[in-house]
């Protein structure tokens, strides 16, 4: 068994402002998708210039946050919305759904392709593989907030999680930062690297991270306030996977994704 080594969740404070990890990690991941899209429209000599990027970079936070947040508080926490509406502002307390995310991202980058008239799928697939590396951030800052422990498990790297009890656990926070992080970012960013049918890249990435997720939730303890959804096995991060692993590949067959 490890020993979880317990780091302070705010990284540093200014008088009464207390600066998180957890939030530092999003703001690694929006500057990394930041470098990440000028390197590529810049090596592929692709059709972005650095204020596109910019104001890509800006939908996509803004889609993220607001995604992510009301997503949670749907998904995995009604009740508690319904009660206490405002603790949607409480970001600084974790609460992140990746699928609440991922659908705020989609309307983002709509409007984007709208206001700058591109194609939604050749955006996407430009956003695509910036995503992953910041996926990776926000999973280290789950894993430093204590959160999103996994199952009880007699492993050798097995965790005793301070906020959760005594039982060692699987650290599956740091299950998703290897598969949905950076497993998923070497396979985009290599797939990516070839010209392809629009719409591809963002089928692989749809397909990735569904498979990713589906697998880490079999070792991730479900939430509380929820347990399992169905048969006594699946959660809730599994059944949002579930469709998302459905149009990833109905998006692959309609676009028959061989190398241009």
């Amino acid at each position: 068994m490890l020993v979880y080594p317990i780091v302070d969740p705010v990284a540093f404070s200014m008088g009464p402002l207390k600066v998180h990890w957890y939030g530092l990690m999003y703001l690694f991941g929006f500057i990394a998708a930041w470098g990440l899209a000028r390197f590529r429209a810049e090596h592929y000599k692709l059709d972005w210039n650095a204020e596109q990027i910019g104001d890509l970079i800006f939908y996509g936070a803004l889609g993220v946050i607001i995604g992510g947040r009301v997503g949670y508080m749907l998904f995995y926490d009604a009740h508690q919305l319904l009660v206490s509406p405002w603790n949607l502002l409480k970001l600084w307390e974790g609460g992140m759904s990746f699928h609440g995310g991922l659908l705020g991202v989609a309307v983002a980058l709509l409007l984007f392709a709208h206001n700058n008239k591109k194609p939604f799928l050749q955006v996407a697939d430009f956003v695509a593989p910036l995503v992953p590396l910041g996926l990776a951030a926000g999973r280290v800052g789950n894993f430093i907030n204590g959160e999103l422990w996994g199952r009880v498990s007699d492993v050798p790297w097995a965790m005793v999680f301070p906020h959760a009890d005594d039982q060692a656990r699987h650290p599956s926070q740091l299950y998703e930062l290897g598969l949905e992080g950076l497993v998923l970012f070497i396979v985009v960013w290599w797939y990516s690297a070839t010209p392809r049918p629009a719409g591809c890249v963002s089928a692989i990435f749809l397909i990735g991270y569904a498979c990713s997720r589906l697998i880490v939730e079999c070792f991730r303890e479900p939430d509380i306030q929820l347990g399992f959804i169905a048969f006594d096995w699946m959660t809730m991060g599994q059944l949002l996977s579930i469709p998302m692993l459905l149009v990833g590949i109905s998006l692959w067959w309609v676009k028959r994704c061989k190398p241009i």
